[in-house]
C-alpha cells in the first residue's frame, strides 16, 4: 500500500459508487473526504484545501461541469488537480469538461489500475507546481530583502510605508517610525575591514529582530549602516521604549569577530504620527525626513542616544 497521506475529495451522488471508490483510495493510502454533489463539495472547498478532487459529471443541484467552473473561480493559494468522472465518451463532451477546468477525465466504470496511474500523474503535477511556487517565493524574497542582513530593502520600504500610512488613517491609529544609525561605523570598517563591518550589521539586525513584534513591526535597511523600523499602532511612549531598549541592548552586546570583541553603539531618531497629525504629515517622505532630523540631532548631541520628534510633527 502506498502511504501517500494526500487528501482527496470524492464527489458523487451515487452512494454505492462513492463507497467503492473511497475504499479503493483509502487502500492506496489517500485520506478521503466525500460530497454528494457539486454544491456540497464547493462548501467543503471553501474551508479545506484538497490537492486532488475526483468529481462525477451528472449530479443533482450542481453537476460536475458547474462545480469545476465554480471551483476554479475560488481564490486559492495552491493548485488542485481536478479529475472528472464521466460516462460521456464523445469528444465534444470531454472537451467541454476540460474547458470547464478539469485537468483529466476517467470513463466510468472506473478501472482501478487506470485510476492509480492518473493519480500518480496528478501527484507529479502537484509536486512540480509546489516546486515552482517555492522558487517564485524565493525570487520574491530576494527582490525585497537586503542580501547581507535579511532586513527588507529600500524598495520594500518605499512601497510599503505608504500602505502603513493609509492603514493608520483608515483605522485612526498611531504609526511610529525609528531611524537608527550605527555610531562610528566607518572606523570599524577602516580598522577591522569590511567583513567586520558586515558582521556588525548582521549582529545588530539579530538584536532588532529579537526586539520588535513578529509579523507586526518590520525593519528595512535604509542605507549603509542605517535602518528604519516601522511600528504600526505604536504611540510615542511605546516607540520611545522600543528605541531605548534597542539602544541599551546594542551597547550591552558587543559583536564577536574572529578573535576581537567590537563594542557598538547606535543613535536613534523617532517620530510618531497620530491621527491628529494626518494633515501635517501626509507622506512617507515627511515621516522619514522628521525621523532623519531627530537622528541628526542625536548624533550632534553626542551619539548613543534617542531623540524623539515633538508633538504635531515638529522637529526637536
Amino acid at each position: 500500500m502506498a502511504d501517500t497521506g494526500i487528501p482527496i475529495l470524492l464527489v458523487d451522488d451515487d452512494r454505492f459508487m462513492r463507497t467503492v471508490l473511497c475504499q479503493t483510495l483509502q487502500d492506496a493510502g489517500y485520506r478521503v473526504s466525500q460530497a454528494a454533489n457539486g454544491k456540497e463539495a464547493l462548501e467543503l472547498c471553501r474551508s479545506t484545501y484538497f490537492p486532488i478532487i475526483l468529481t462525477d459529471w451528472v449530479m443533482p443541484e450542481m453537476d460536475g461541469i458547474a462545480f469545476c467552473r465554480a471551483f476554479r473561480e475560488l481564490a486559492a493559494e495552491c493548485y488542485t488537480y481536478l479529475i472528472l468522472l464521466t460516462s460521456q465518451e464523445g469528444k465534444e463532451k470531454l472537451i467541454e469538461g476540460l474547458e470547464a477546468g478539469a485537468d483529466e477525465y476517467l470513463i466510468k466504470p472506473v478501472n482501478e489500475a487506470e485510476l492509480m496511474v492518473r493519480l500518480k500523474t496528478a501527484r507529479r503535477i502537484l509536486d512540480l507546481e509546489s516546486s515552482l511556487q517555492k522558487s517564485l517565493e524565493e525570487i520574491k524574497q530576494l527582490s525585497i530583502r537586503d542580501a547581507l542582513t535579511g532586513a527588507f530593502n529600500r524598495g520594500y520600504l518605499d512601497q510599503h510605508l505608504p500602505h502603513e500610512i493609509r492603514r493608520a488613517d483608515r483605522y485612526l491609529r498611531d504609526l511610529s517610525l525609528i531611524m537608527m544609525d550605527l555610531d562610528h561605523f566607518k572606523k570599524i570598517n577602516d580598522t577591522w575591514g569590511h567583513q567586520a563591518g558586515d558582521a556588525v550589521l548582521q549582529h545588530c539586525i539579530r538584536i532588532i529582530a529579537g526586539t520588535i513584534r513578529h509579523e507586526v513591526d518590520w525593519v528595512a535597511r535604509y542605507g549603509g549602516e542605517e535602518f528604519v523600523l516601522v511600528l504600526p499602532e505604536t504611540d510615542r511612549t511605546g516607540c520611545r521604549v522600543v528605541a531605548e531598549r534597542l539602544r541599551s541592548l546594542i551597547e550591552a552586546a558587543p559583536c564577536s569577530f574572529r578573535s576581537a570583541t567590537l563594542g557598538i553603539t547606535a543613535s536613534f531618531g523617532t517620530v510618531t504620527r497620530t491621527p491628529a497629525d494626518s494633515r501635517a504629515i501626509n507622506s512617507p517622505d515627511q515621516l522619514l525626513n522628521l525621523a532623519d532630523q531627530c537622528l541628526y540631532a542625536a548624533k550632534q548631541a553626542g551619539r548613543n542616544r534617542v531623540v524623539a520628534a515633538q508633538r504635531e510633527g515638529t522637529t526637536p
